[in-house]
């Protein structure tokens, strides 16, 4: 694709730049703040086991996406596919959903960065602004947030290249990290720590299986940057599905090594149940901060990639005429999608002002438009089997049928999870983001031409964009 500006997308992204922006972007923050929590409702081997049920989903969703990955390697991912398979209006649908939810893993980061930070430097609750759902908000806390979001768009605006060794960086110090935690699992952990293996039974495991697609989005960032893949089209596939099985190990060998450390009442009133962890299984606070600074790399290994997925959706959609033709600006030097980088920012830096109740909400809110953007793409894939079996795969799911049924029904059984009354219902400030989010969508959505499904569906929905700017201008 190319923006109106004559510029492009250039492909120079290699196998292992592809699989560190994936499992980067999938590990983040969460399993350093939330691991407590998850043991205390779920138990040490609930928890362990929601997070198997939860790889065993995202994978069946991930075989989907890397079938249609390896047939349309164009930057957009989902949104090349639904518009293929389903038309305009189900392709906006996705596409914007899906934005909720990238920005809401960057508007995460942008908060959790700061919250880690305060572990190592307790200073940062200086500067007194504010209180937001019990929790103070204070200015230098909330100015190391916006600081981290503004550094992260200067990374991705100078190039996806700079950006993605960046990522092999941050990850190998990661992996680093999780080798010590295990090593000091064996060492220094007991068994008897782990008990209660299941804490609440069958709600304990729901209530955790509810964050897991929030926390192994990430895999679809390689759709997105599919443009910018230099890799044959089938490999990049089977780099997809092994990228959401390193992301399951990682989880599960966290609930295991974290639960060995401490009794789970203790790590649950942990401010970093992780960290904490780290340092009782060595006895050292050193090795409790080494964590924090694994953790941090979590952090930007997830901000960087969910910044250059949901700047390459956004550029897509802004391509097709979805959304003002602003948005497909590409930097003639840089090949960057550059005002929709911007635009990813200016929502993220305003989070940290919300304080750190806002960590809770954005995983409930982006979650739920994560799986919205599952179901849609398991559908597509059906849809696309059956009207266009003939189409070039060159990573073939076997069988298909099975696989996509599967997908669709068990994403649809983890979007009830939300709804009110289950144990993982999302609360109100949840339903509001949602909600503003949706209002703003329709909005958009008015400007959409309705174009149905086919090869050449992307061709129409430019001519039929093109023409309406005419009439205009």
């Amino acid at each position: 694709m190319s923006s109106s500006g004559g510029a492009g997308l250039v492909r120079v992204l290699g196998r292992w730049d592809v699989l560190a922006v994936a499992f980067g972007a999938m590990i983040g923050f969460g399993w350093i703040v939330l691991t407590g929590g998850f043991l205390e409702d779920a138990g040490t081997l609930g928890a362990a086991l929601a997070f198997v049920i939860g790889g065993v989903i995202v994978s069946l969703v991930g075989l989907t996406y890397a079938e249609l990955v390896s047939a349309m390697p164009e930057a957009g991912g989902e949104h090349n596919y639904v518009l293929r398979g389903l038309g305009s209006w189900p392709a906006f649908l996705t596409s914007w959903t899906l934005v909720l939810g990238y920005i809401a893993v960057c508007a995460f980061e942008a908060v959790a960065l700061p919250h880690s930070l305060k572990y190592l430097v307790p200073q940062l609750d200086t500067g007194y602004l504010w209180t937001i759902a019990d929790n103070e908000v204070y200015a230098v806390w909330a100015a190391v947030g916006i600081g981290g979001g503004l550094a992260m768009a200067i990374l991705n605006y100078v190039g996806v290249r700079p950006a993605a060794i960046f990522q092999t960086i941050a990850v190998v110090f990661l992996l680093a990290v999780g080798a010590t935690l295990l090593v000091g699992s064996f060492t220094g952990g007991e068994t008897e720590h782990m008990q209660p293996l299941f804490a609440t039974g069958f709600s304990g495991i729901l209530v955790v299986l509810i964050a897991v697609p929030f926390l192994f989005v990430g895999f679809d960032i390689i759709p997105q940057s599919a443009g910018e893949i230099r890799l044959p089209f089938k490999l990049i596939g089977i780099l997809l599905i092994i990228s959401v099985a390193l992301a399951a190990a990682w989880y599960i060998l966290i609930i295991l090594t974290v639960g060995s450390s401490m009794p789970a009442d203790v790590l649950a009133d942990a401010d970093l149940a992780a960290a904490d962890g780290m340092t009782a299984l060595w006895n050292s606070q050193t090795m409790g901060n080494l964590l924090v600074l694994g953790g941090i790399a979590g952090i930007l290994t997830s901000w960087n990639g969910f910044l250059i997925g949901g700047s390459r959706l956004i550029y897509a959609m802004a391509e097709s005429g979805m959304l003002p033709r602003w948005f497909a600006k590409v930097h003639p030097r840089f090949h960057t999608p550059t005002n929709a980088i911007i635009f990813i920012t200016a929502l993220t830096v305003i989070a940290p002002l919300f304080g750190r109740q806002t960590l809770i909400w954005l995983v409930g809110a982006g979650g739920f438009a994560i799986v919205v953007a599952y179901i849609m793409v398991a559908i597509t894939f059906l849809v696309l089997r059956r009207r266009e079996p003939g189409m070039e795969r060159p990573f073939r799911v076997g069988p298909a049928r099975t696989v996509g049924v599967l997908a669709v029904a068990l994403a649809i059984g983890l979007l009830v999870l939300f709804l009110p009354g289950m144990p993982g219902g999302l609360s109100v400030p949840e339903w509001v983001i949602l909600a503003i989010w949706g209002v703003l969508g329709l909005i958009l959505l008015t400007r959409v031409p309705r174009i149905t499904h086919g090869p050449d569906a992307e061709e129409r929905i430019r001519a039929a964009t093109n023409h309406a700017s005419t009439i205009t201008s």
